[in-house]
Parts: structure tokens; C-alpha cells; sequence
């Protein structure tokens, strides 16, 4: 009886890395197919698979995987502990992670135990020259690390099993004129569904984003306090990202949800923030306050200045605002 509830479990960890793996042990994924085949399922489509891994005839314990197709897997059993930036979670409903062309994954599964997850893979190509392959850069979840995965509800998994099933049934049916429309557009549905939840999920964590909020606000003012705008220059999204565990599309659309602004809108703020500070209070040349700042040449900011604040920083200065 133990057995069956053990295969009944999924036990599938993905680990998203940027380390340089061994290439005798990383598989270059660049077809649906030859993952089909890594598990023993059957390929319908030579470019999109919808896959449910409890049908498995086979399956490696541990392997590396360098992503050639766009994927989404939504883990089947309850989850555990989930780690969000340094704060742990338990999420006891389904999970969601998502591959982009050029990711490496690492899976590792338990010996002897059948894995349960249900998924959707498809080759860039495939959506090439389609409305859905112009948007799918907004599709920013792609490039969420694993553990800013998205938790469903139960009413949420529902919804994604619906869209996998819809796929699936487009899949089974005789290549047409209309396939590739119809499955592009039961994609992007899939993904803007993803959207919207993950959307939810920025709003039922808005405590912990306001510490991040905090966080980044501390930091910024850290930074500009300190010589590293001298030594560095401007900071990146991926400086900030990197300093409250995150990346730096979660973090950006974290606080762009909370916000209304983007990370780089809230680090210029901070930055014309702080030049007007040093052009009132100070009599050192704009050129001066430019360069201590982080810029490589005073016209940037200028030219930053002037649209942000509506005139040049010598006009401000005069104008004692």
C-alpha cells in the first residue's frame, strides 16, 4: 500500500542554474520529441506536446536540461516548504515553474517513485510569425527563478487544467489550416491565465513585498550614500534584484505591481531625487554632482533631468525650487 501512495507522489525538484555543467551530462532539449522520449510518451506534434508524466513508461532520477522549447509544468501533489526570497512558505496547493529557450534545469526525483505532473512544451518556431510569438517577451514568469513559483488554488488549477486539456484535444485532431491558430491562441490563454495568478499572488504576498519595498528603498539610499557610484556607476535592476534574492523579472514586476512604477522609473526617481538635493544645497558644478551620482558623462543626466523634471539642472538651480 506504501508503494502506491509513493507513486502516486510527485517528487520532481527543478532547479534552475547558471553553472557550467558537465556536457556529458546535459541534455541539449531542442525538440518536444526528444523529451517524449526521455520519459517514454508519446509525441502528436512534431513542435507542441501536452504531457502527463503519471503515463511515464520510463524516467531518469537526476539530469541537467539546456531548454530549446518554452515549458510549463504544474506540479500535481501538495507542496511543502517554498522558499520566497529568504522567507519560507507552505503553499499546500499546485505549483507552476516555467522554462525558457536557453535555461538550464536541473531535475532530481526519487529513486523508485513514479513522477506526477501534468505540462506543456513548445518550440519557439512554432509560434514564429504568430501574435503570440510578438508577445511572448511579456510572458516575464519565463524567466522567474523556481522559487518565485506560482501557487494555485484549487479554482486555479482547474482553470490550467481546462487550457492543457484544450491543447491536448487540438492536438489529437487532424493537422489543418486552423491548427496552428487555434493553438497559439489556446496557448496564450494558458499564459495569460498565468498572468492573472500571478498577479493574485503579488497581492496575497503584499506584506512580504512591502519588506522587499523597504528593502530596495534602504538599499538605494545605500548605495548612493556609499562611493559605489563612483567605483560602478548607475545600479542595475539586476544589483537590486540580486540583493533581495530575487530575479530580476520577478522583481520587477513585483514592483511595478505595487508601485505603479518600474525599477528602473523608481531607481532615476531616486537619482533626480538626489541631484536635486545636491543642487540646492551645494555649490559644486553640475558636472560634478553628475559624475558622483554614477553618470558617465553630465549630459546624460541632464538630458534624464530635463525630462523627468520638465527643465536642465542649471535652470533648477537658478530657479531655487
Amino acid at each position: 500500500m506504501a508503494n502506491t501512495e509513493n507513486f502516486q507522489n510527485i517528487n520532481i525538484i527543478f532547479v534552475k542554474t547558471i553553472i557550467c555543467c558537465d556536457m556529458e551530462e546535459l541534455i541539449k532539449l531542442d525538440s518536444v520529441d526528444k523529451y517524449n522520449r526521455l520519459f517514454g510518451l508519446e509525441t502528436l506534434h512534431p513542435m507542441v506536446s501536452v504531457i502527463d508524466l503519471s503515463k511515464a513508461t520510463h524516467w531518469p532520477e537526476h539530469y541537467k536540461i539546456n531548454y530549446g522549447v518554452y515549458a510549463l509544468y504544474l506540479k500535481d501533489t501538495k507542496c511543502g516548504d517554498i522558499t520566497y526570497g529568504r522567507q519560507p512558505y507552505d503553499y499546500k496547493e499546485g505549483t507552476i515553474v516555467c522554462f525558457a529557450p536557453g535555461q538550464v534545469a536541473e531535475m532530481q526525483m526519487l529513486k523508485d517513485v513514479r513522477p506526477s505532473a501534468h505540462g506543456l512544451l513548445f518550440h519557439p518556431d512554432f509560434i514564429r510569425g504568430t501574435m503570440l510569438g510578438q508577445e511572448i517577451k511579456k510572458y516575464s514568469f519565463f524567466s522567474y527563478e523556481t522559487r518565485e513559483a506560482l501557487h494555485l488554488s484549487e479554482k486555479e488549477r482547474a482553470t490550467v487544467m481546462d487550457c492543457f486539456h484544450n491543447i491536448a484535444a487540438e492536438l489529437e485532431h487532424n493537422i489543418d489550416k486552423h491548427s496552428r491558430r487555434l493553438i497559439t491562441s489556446n496557448i496564450s490563454l494558458l499564459l495569460d491565465y498565468c498572468m492573472r495568478f500571478y498577479e493574485r499572488q503579488f497581492e496575497t504576498r503584499e506584506v512580504q513585498n512591502k519588506d522587499v519595498i523597504v528593502r530596495f528603498e534602504r538599499l538605494l539610499d545605500e548605495y548612493f550614500d556609499s562611493e559605489a557610484p563612483q567605483q560602478y556607476g548607475l545600479p542595475s535592476v539586476r544589483y537590486f534584484a540580486d540583493k533581495v534574492f530575487l530575479s530580476p523579472n520577478y522583481f520587477g514586476d513585483m514592483i511595478s505591481k505595487h508601485t505603479g512604477k518600474t525599477v528602473t522609473e523608481y531607481i532615476q526617481n531616486k537619482l533626480i531625487d538626489r541631484a536635486k538635493e545636491l543642487l540646492l544645497s551645494t555649490s559644486k558644478p553640475m558636472s560634478e554632482i553628475a559624475y558622483s551620482l554614477g553618470f558617465q558623462y553630465p549630459q546624460h543626466m541632464s538630458r534624464m533631468f530635463k525630462r523627468i523634471v520638465g527643465c536642465t539642472p542649471n535652470e533648477f538651480r537658478v530657479q531655487g525650487i
